[in-house]
Parts: structure tokens; sequence; C-alpha cells
């Protein structure tokens, strides 16, 4: 159960960015949502696939709340990935929105900056 209350006060703070500087859902809420859909199936197909070739194999912890969505596949995996997807849309927002200000402002971006 800590594991999956982590994650979700990791997504409470995406959020909170998110509302405050409108970067991704605030900002184009039906074009975020597919994306966020989008990314989510990529990656859990990805755990599928790799749970069917015995890559991953989910192991009993008193950190996890026991329930699962399939074989080996934890209720919380599919936070993390919808943890993972939202927190790198926020940051590509976010990168996207700082470049096109310095550019505004007349400054092209020193790649050693980044």
């Amino acid at each position: 159960m800590i594991y999956l209350t982590i994650l979700l006060l990791l997504l409470g703070c995406m959020v909170l960015l998110d509302a405050r500087w409108k970067l991704f859902l605030f900002g184009r809420p039906l074009a975020a949502a597919l994306v966020l859909v989008l990314g989510m199936a990529f990656f859990l197909t990805w755990d599928v696939a790799a749970i069917q070739a015995g890559i991953f194999l989910h192991r009993d912890s008193q950190l996890m709340t026991g329930i699962m969505l399939g074989p080996q596949l934890p209720l919380e995996e599919g936070f993390f990935l919808l943890f993972l997807c939202y927190q790198t849309m926020i940051l590509f927002t976010g990168v996207e929105r700082f470049l096109r200000q310095d550019r505004r402002r007349g400054r092209k971006p020193n790649r050693r900056q980044l």
C-alpha cells in the first residue's frame, strides 16, 4: 500500500504543476487525455509482452496492495505508467515553453545549458 500511496502523491504533485502552469491536461485536456491513453496503452502492451516472455515477474511485497490487473501485473504498475507518461509530458511541454519564451526574448538557447 505504501508504493501506491507514494505514486498517488507524486501524481498529485504533477497535477499541481500542470494546473499552475497549464502545461498538459490543463492546457489542452482532450489532446492530453488522448496522449496519456495512447502512452499507457503502449507501455501496458509492452509490459504484457514482457510478462508473457517471462522477463517481468511480480513478487509479493508488503509495500504493494496485492491487487492484480492481470497475471503478474499489479495495480501499482498501472499507476506507475500513468505517472511516467504524465510527468514525461509535463517535462516535455515545460521545456518546450521555456525554449519558446527564450526565443521570443531574442536569445538562442545554448546547447550546453540544456
